[in-house]
């Protein structure tokens, strides 16, 4: 997606296991495969501060000097999904509005539904027209407040049989959240979600223009 990319801003930051996860219920009363999910979501989250740290990550010099790592949500297991894609009657091209008011062109692959605290939602998957990636950026209500206004985006992992798994822990800014250099599409009003989605990647504290 080219100037498309990743991640945060201010709660519990991210040390390197899952006793360390400010705000967690303790380890022992998580299930084996619960345990090991979290101290996987802690050690990408290391690595991604790394590469934000790197001097061909997304930061300009002065905030690398200022840069002590992302901030996220704790990890949330009850918002992960593993849903179906349903897929478009006909392949629509929709032009999205970028954060520097040009356009990028995605394909209208589906649209996902999954329930959550006893209601229906759905949010459509696009693919790139230029490189053909898959793109799922989306909205809700902490957006312009906790997390970036403009959106995060997710990268459905494909599953088996069309199935997708919608990982909200996952949920990252586009790079024009860090500064205004980079260009990243908008997400659109049809990928708003009508409740807080706590999870992933939080406002990210050191923006310049």
């Amino acid at each position: 997606m080219g100037t498309v990319s990743r991640s945060g801003a201010r709660v519990a930051r991210v040390g390197a296991g899952c006793l360390l996860l400010v705000g967690l219920v303790a380890c022992a009363r998580r299930s084996p495969e619960e345990r090991a999910y979290v101290e996987t979501l802690v050690h990408q989250r290391a690595a991604k501060d790394t590469e934000m740290q790197s001097a061909s990550g997304p930061l300009l010099d002065a905030q690398r000097r200022r840069f002590q790592g992302l901030a996220y949500y704790r990890p949330r297991l009850d918002l992960v999904f593993d849903v179906p894609l349903e897929p478009s009657a006909r392949a629509d091209t929709v032009r999205f509005i970028t954060s520097q008011n040009t356009y990028d062109t995605f394909v209208r692959l589906g649209v996902f539904r999954f329930d959550y605290r006893g209601r229906p939602h759905a949010l459509a998957l696009f693919q790139s027209v230029d490189n053909g990636s898959l793109f799922l950026p989306f909205t809700d209500l902490t957006s312009g407040d906790t997390t970036y206004g403009a959106g995060r985006y997710l990268n459905p992992d494909p599953l088996q049989d069309g199935h997708y798994r919608l990982d909200f822990n996952l949920a990252y800014n586009p790079y024009c959240a860090y500064n205004a250099r980079w260009i990243c599409p908008i997400a659109p009003p049809e990928n708003h979600l009508d409740f807080r989605v706590e999870a992933g990647e939080r406002n990210f504290p050191y923006k310049e223009g």
